[in-house]
Formats: C-alpha cells, structure tokens, sequence
C-alpha cells in the first residue's frame, strides 16, 4: 500500500499536522487530536450545517450516501466531521493524503470499495476522506469521479481555498458544498474551557489567567487547532516550571509571541482601524504598515482590512490613481483565495500602494453632494430626448426623437442637454489637479464646455 494510503476500517484514518485520526485517544497525541468531538453534538461552532434533517446530519446519523466537499478557514472543523463521520457510521473510513497520494492510489480505494459492495451485497460502504483536496492535480481529482457518481464511495474532501478555482467543476457538481465559518471567540472559549476540564485534555490539572485567555483568544483568529495547539505549549511551561496557572507571561514565552494589547470588540477595534485607513490617507506608508501588523497580529479578521483598504481606494484616491481600487479589490480576492498567514503579504502590497498614490476625495464629494441634492427633491423629470424610445408609440409623444448620437459627432460629444433642469448646470465632480487626475481636470473642463453650448 503507498505511503499516501491510509485504511482502518470501522475507525478513522491519520488527519492533517497531529497524526492518526485513529491515535485520538493516545495519550501522546497532540491535545488538539486528543479532543475532537467525538459526535455531531460536540462540535462547537457551524451551527448552521447542524440543523435537524440538515446533509451532513443525514449523512452521520441517517447512514445516507452522500458526497460531501467542505469548504473553509483552517481549524475550523473539516478533519473534525471526517472524525465524526468515521465515528457515527458503519461505513470502512480511508484517508489518501492530497500531498503523496496517486492515481494509482484513488483507483484503488474505488476498486477495493466496489469490491467490498459486491461481496456484501451493498451492506459494506466506503468513506473516503481526502484533506486539502485542492492538491490534487487534475488527473487525481477526475479518478474520483467515477466512484462519487456510481456511489461506490462516499466522498468528504476538505478545502481551505475557493473550490470553484481548485477543484474539478464534474467533482464540484457531484458533491453537497458545505461552507465552514471561522470559529467566534466564544465558541474558542468553549473549547478551552473543555480541554482544561476534560480527562482526554488537561484533566483540570490548570487554570488559565484572564489575560492569557484573552490573548490566546487573540492568537487563536478563528482557528481551533491553533488555539489548542498555543494552550498545550504554555501548559508545557507551566507544568515545567511546577505552576498551576497558566500566565499571560507563560503563554508568551511558549508560543513565543508578544502580546499585543488590541481588543477587537472593543475601542481599540475600531481605534486602529481608523488609525490605519487615515495614515493611508496621510500618505504615511510606514505608520499604515505599523497599524497593519497591529491588526494582523491582533487577529482581526483579515476581510475587514481588506474591506477598510478598497473603501479607502476610492473615498481617499478616487481617481488620483484609478488604479488603486483595482490593487485594493484584488487584494480583497486574494484574502479569500489563499487565506492567511499569506494574505499578509497582499494586504501588505495594497498598504503601500495606497498609500503612496495620488489623494482625492473628489469622488466621494461628488456623489454625497449629487445624494444631497436628490435627498433635497431635486429630481426633475428625465429630458424627453434621453427617455427610452424602444416600444411602439414612444416617436408620437416625443420620447428620443431628438436625440443624437455622440458617436457622430467627429469629437464624440454633442451639445445636449442630459441633466433634468433642476440641477441642469450643477457641477458635482470637482476633481485636484493631483497624480492622475489633472488629466480628467483638463478634460472634465473641456467636455463640460462643449455641452453647454448649445446655441
């Protein structure tokens, strides 16, 4: 059997960074194998895949055959409901890492699945658990196809990027697409607490100070491994140093990380945040850079940087360099494609980039003062010329019948009028005559010029 081929049948098969799955229960086990749930009911967090009659309800506790793909953030449970899967069914568990495995290797759990329905007249099924599917090269992913689309395994393939990018749109569309949300803090919590108390975890043997929990909560982001991982570090410090308080100072000096004093449901929140967005705009690329790192560091959640940073490409830059909200926007896609800690490093691009473009905020003036205006009831009628003129009648009531087409007019602009008469005249864009938008100064001028002269 290749090295990238795990079977154990009636139990569960090695899982990603900590070992066997089978190993749960090993006393060496790292404490974040030790502690998976062991049934539907133990799983802290995504809530909404554990509604009654739910997919993966029926597919653990019904017994029902169904391809599952699961889809998202690390640590957030996907080898968890491999585990539980391999647990609550009768079905033979096998595992094929995505990063040694085959075709050969795929062929032959769907050969030897489809045997063993043979043999047992359809009695003995087959779950195979394929962690970080997206490793799979197209050749490995369009092995499976067969066996998910006959039935002869049922099929859980886990996934931290987009699998609308990494896999296979046949694969895709033969498997339930559940989608994992990061862990709040409260459900990290829950898990502490457990692993503290619990005779497979820590057995009570420590306390967690208030602040080390709340900096672990910090480091955690999101991710229960992590989180499980950092709390087995710092009880190592503690028991080494016969404590039987784990202090913010012990974590620290376990996981070898300072903490970083940000609470992100409270002011600080919201406080360098703003600090981050106005040092962009302040064209201090090394003050945004420092409040990034704070964030990141913090555990912020990396799609609200990204969030901040393409609202501020175009409320502070605008069209000083219209290219910025194109940087800041793929930057966005990127956070969600590759995940973080990677992610940094585009946010990080995206933070020097607006940083160092050309200021304005003549879009955002524009468009507030044009909302004002129609908030004032400036909203006369549409001109009859520009009103739509494509069914029957329209011609007979005067709808588009004098309007001309810019694309005749050899400078490609025709003195019309466009505005209702109420604002007809008003001018919204305002642009700077800085970076690249002087350009549109001069020709914003020019156009605004021809168009009100209509005589």
């Amino acid at each position: 059997m290749s090295e990238g081929l795990f079977e154990i049948p009636g139990a569960p098969a090695p899982a990603r960074g900590g070992g066997s799955l089978a190993d749960m229960d090993h006393t060496a086990a790292p404490l974040a194998v030790r502690m998976r749930p062991r049934s539907l009911d133990e799983l802290v967090g995504q809530q909404h895949l554990l509604a009654p009659g739910s997919p993966l309800r029926r597919l653990v506790e019904g017994d029902q055959p169904m391809s599952l793909l699961l889809w998202g953030p690390p640590g957030t449970g996907k080898t968890t409901i491999a585990a539980v899967v391999s647990h609550q069914t009768n079905r033979k568990f096998v595992e094929l890492s995505a990063v040694t495995a085959g075709v050969k290797d795929v062929r032959q759990v769907i050969d030897a699945a489809r045997r063993d329905l043979a043999r047992a007249a359809g009695t003995v099924e087959t779950v195979l658990f394929i962690d970080e599917v997206h490793r799979f090269t197209k050749a490995q992913q369009d092995a499976l196809l067969p066996g998910v689309e006959n039935r002869w395994v049922t099929l859980v393939a886990a996934t931290t990027e987009n699998p609308f990018f990494s896999v296979i749109s046949p694969l895709l569309s033969r498997s339930l697409l559940l989608t994992l949300e990061s862990l709040t803090d409260d459900d990290i919590a829950v898990l502490l607490d457990r692993a503290l108390a619990d005779e497979r975890g820590l057995n009570g043997e420590f306390e967690l100070a208030q602040d080390a929990r709340d900096h672990l909560l910090r480091m955690a982001g999101g991710d229960a491994r992590r989180a499980l991982t950092y709390l087995e570090a710092a009880a190592g410090g503690a028991r080494a140093k016969e404590a039987e308080v784990i202090d913010l100072k012990t974590l620290e000096t376990a996981v070898d990380r300072a903490a970083v004093r940000y609470d992100r449901a409270g002011d600080q929140h919201y406080d360098v945040a703003s600090a981050l967005i106005k040092s962009i705009r302040g064209s201090d690329v090394d003050a945004a850079m420092h409040y990034l790192a704070r964030m990141i560091e913090a555990g912020e959640d990396p799609r609200f940087i990204a969030r901040r940073l393409v609202i501020s490409a175009s409320e502070d830059i605008g069209m000083g360099d219209p290219t910025a909200l194109g940087v800041a926007v793929a930057a966005a896609e990127a956070v969600q494609l590759i995940g973080m800690p990677e992610a940094r490093i585009n946010l990080a691009q995206a933070v020097v980039a607006l940083a160092l473009a050309p200021k304005s905020n003549a879009v955002i003036m524009a468009v507030d003062a044009a909302i004002a205006d129609v908030k004032a009831g400036k909203v006369g009628p549409v001109p009859p010329h520009l009103r739509d003129a494509h069914y029957a009648g329209a011609k007979k009531i005067g709808h588009g019948s004098s309007y001309q087409y810019s694309h005749n007019d050899p400078r490609g602009i025709v003195p019309q009028q466009y505005a209702p008469d109420v604002i007809d005249g008003t001018d919204y864009y305002n642009p700077t005559r800085r970076g690249g938008e002087a350009a549109y100064a001069d020709r914003v001028a020019n156009i605004r010029k021809i168009l009100r002269d209509r005589k």
